[in-house]
């Protein structure tokens, strides 16, 4: 069973504190990056790259793939791979932003002009990986010291609308944009996620989102090369992990794993794989929001992956099944993957 709603996982109304921003302009931010000027960037289902101004303004900045009307909308999971779906979204050293994009994969893009250039492409996991292409990228982080590029593929057979399979064909991968090479640090993952590098870099964690679990990876050290779990029966599904102002780490739950008269519905599902072939098949992405509990969470872990806070909106008022939790200039930007709005919470250094 998951954990129980107590200690550090105690229920709080915490992340009811905020407000909704650009409501009905941007359709699941998925995930954040900043720039020193105060700009934010932020890729949305229908396969846009936006930037959010110091003062609120919105511009879109390109598409990832075709400017189709259909994209975002609730019949477009089939036209996903022509619109594109922008996962991952970091800034190099020399101010480009990189963007893990599932289907059309991974891009630098020019964050005034718009201008893509193609990293690596998704077939190109064939030739460089392994000898197995790239079907469903998506966390993303860039080395500051080096400027290699880690970043995961979620499963190298199913895209986004088979996530509900629990499976080991997921990667953790890096590449190295001065040699272009690409290396498999960790393969048999079920569902890699978020990845998020440590304050020295000498590791990173990793969300394993099927397994509800939290890896780490080591980079340097005695270590180098091997992984070990920090943190497993979580309360509830990962998603992305960011590191926090004060050196934390936060962790988004895109859907919690309550105690409940029945379990959480990918936990009672997780037996039958037939029947999660089946739904993955032929149930559209869209209508697995209306299976989702809107109740958000968001978990604070510490350097080895202890749960030491947590933050709740135990009836969803501002937001719930949350993908990214990043804090830039004493602002909270709150991710979701399909959610019509972008919910913000406001510190007193802003």
């Amino acid at each position: 069973p998951p954990p129980a709603l107590e200690g550090p996982l105690a229920v709080n109304t915490r992340l009811q504190a905020g407000r909704r921003l650009f409501a009905g302009e941007l359709h699941g931010p998925e995930s954040f990056t900043a720039d020193q000027d105060g700009n934010v960037y932020t890729g949305t289902v229908d396969g846009k790259l936006w930037r959010i101004g110091p003062d609120d303004s919105l511009t879109l900045i390109t598409h990832m793939g075709q400017n189709l009307p259909e994209c975002g909308s609730s019949r477009s999971s089939d036209l996903e791979p022509l619109c594109g779906r922008p996962h991952g979204v970091r800034l190099d050293r020399g101010g480009q932003l990189i963007v893990a994009d599932s289907y059309l994969g991974l891009h630098s893009v020019d964050p005034h002009s718009g201008e893509k250039t193609l990293l690596l492409a998704n077939s190109q996991g064939k030739l460089s990986a392994g000898g197995v292409p790239f079907a469903f990228l998506n966390g993303l982080e860039i080395s500051s010291q080096t400027g290699i590029i880690y970043f995961t593929d979620s499963s190298s057979r199913w895209g986004r609308r088979h996530v509900i399979e629990l499976n080991a064909l997921g990667r953790l991968l890096s590449f190295d944009p001065r040699t272009r090479t690409v290396n498999v640090l960790l393969d048999s993952l079920f569902m890699p996620n978020g990845i998020a590098l440590s304050p020295d870099e000498d590791f990173l964690l990793l969300a394993e989102t099927s397994m509800g679990r939290i890896l780490r990876y080591w980079l340097k050290g005695p270590q180098a090369g091997s992984s070990e779990v920090v943190l497993d029966n979580m309360i509830g599904y990962p998603d992305n992990i960011r590191l926090s102002d004060h050196g934390t780490f936060l962790v988004g739950i895109t859907t919690p794993r309550f105690r409940r008269p029945l379990p959480p519905f990918l936990d009672l599902i997780a037996p039958y794989p037939a029947l999660k072939r089946f739904l993955a098949k032929l149930v559209p992405l869209s209508w697995y929001n209306l299976l989702l509990p809107r109740y958000a969470l968001v978990l604070e872990l510490g350097p080895d992956g202890e749960v030491v806070g947590s933050l709740h909106d135990p009836e969803g008022r501002l937001t719930w099944a949350i993908s990214d939790v990043f804090q830039h200039r004493g602002r909270t930007y709150l991710g979701s993957t399909d959610l019509p709005f972008l919910p913000v919470l406001e510190s007193d250094r802003r």
